[in-house]
């Protein structure tokens, strides 16, 4: 048996795309033992892997903190003694982890981001747009160079079935044969954020079909409040956020017929439980290789504009001043793209 350790500690997205990968690696070589080395609130997301699977907490705030910290973690990775390290995020701190290991003789790969790539899709002039590798390709790459080929098979981390959310009755009442459409409206960065005005529109679209009950993700209280107005103005939404654990919060997604979400976590969780998402992008795109896992790019509402994409992670100003990319997007358009799913 050999020991593995996985590497890449955040952020929500980039941790979650991790999992058809490793999800791969464990169920094609379960005579391997894997562990997760990631911050210790992404836990959740690895709670329904394989027995060979196990998750280290890495508490950057506490006593992971700085140089020192650092070193006492490494001590802490050194008693595990494995034998092979896949680096899937290539920053300061795993830098140092993976130079200590390779100087104690470990086996060591790192992801190659594709970088010069990235900036030749996203540069103002003369852009390169093709589709790049994607992230999921990236993480596989990093595992084939430490002898390790996987296929990824990986649909849900349910299986073929859902999530438990029989605790969930008061909150979300009997499905039935009405349909369910989750709606994640925020991200992190403002390239990123369809339009509230806009975002009403559709919620009050979907939430006037009778057969139909829209739960609203987020998070902070700035959001949640704006979530709580929305539920307040329609019967038929309903403010999830702030009410749920992670774990409870991935099996509602799972019952869900299709996720609304901005090119942000909530796809990417999402698509970790096999629902389809109708995914809004502005200064990103798909083609820098950041789309859900099995999403499909007939189902990314966009608008082919010369200046897109403009970043790798939405957090560059507009350089119109206007965010056309996504003011530009209609709501009607997002509504028919939704439709599809709950026919």
């Amino acid at each position: 048996m050999a020991k593995i350790l996985v590497i890449r500690l955040s952020a929500i997205g980039d941790v979650a795309m991790t999992v058809p990968v490793i999800y791969s690696l464990a169920t094609q070589y379960p005579q391997h033992h894997i562990t997760v080395l990631s911050k210790s609130n992404m836990s959740a997301l690895f709670a329904q892997m394989p027995a060979n699977v196990s998750f280290k907490g890495i508490d950057v705030k506490g006593r992971h903190q700085g140089w020192n910290g650092l070193n006492v973690l490494y001590k802490e990775l050194k008693k595990e003694a494995y034998d092979y390290i896949a680096d899937f995020h290539d920053v300061l701190r795993t830098k140092y982890l993976r130079l200590r290991f390779r100087l104690d003789g470990k086996k060591v790969a790192h992801i190659d981001k594709g970088r010069a790539e990235k900036k030749a899709l996203t540069r103002r002039d003369n852009k390169v747009k093709v589709q790049l590798k994607t992230s999921f390709q990236r993480y596989t790459d990093v595992l084939e160079r430490l002898g390790f080929t996987i296929t990824n098979d990986f649909h849900s981390i349910f299986g073929n079935g859902k999530g438990d959310i029989s605790s969930l009755q008061t909150l979300t009442g009997e499905k039935g044969k009405g349909h369910w459409i989750g709606i994640a409206p925020f991200a992190t960065h403002e390239g990123k954020i369809y339009p509230w005005e806009q975002m009403k529109e559709v919620i009050a679209t979907l939430a006037a079909k009778e057969d139909v009950k829209v739960f609203l993700f987020g998070g902070g209280k700035k959001e949640t409040d704006l979530l709580t107005e929305m539920e307040k103005k329609h019967s038929r939404a309903v403010c999830i956020a702030g009410k749920l654990k992670w774990n409870t919060e991935l099996a509602l997604m799972s019952h869900l017929d299709v996720m609304v979400s901005m090119d942000s976590g909530n796809m990417h969780l999402a698509s970790m439980v096999g629902t389809p998402v109708v995914s809004i992008w502005g200064a990103t795109h798909p083609y820098a290789g950041f789309m859900g896992w099995e999403q499909s790019a007939d189902h990314a509402v966009q608008t082919d504009l010369p200046c897109r994409p403009c970043s790798i992670f939405g957090n560059k100003p507009c350089f119109r001043g206007d965010y056309a990319c996504l003011h530009s997007i209609s709501p009607e358009s997002i509504v028919e793209r939704i439709e599809k799913f709950i026919v």
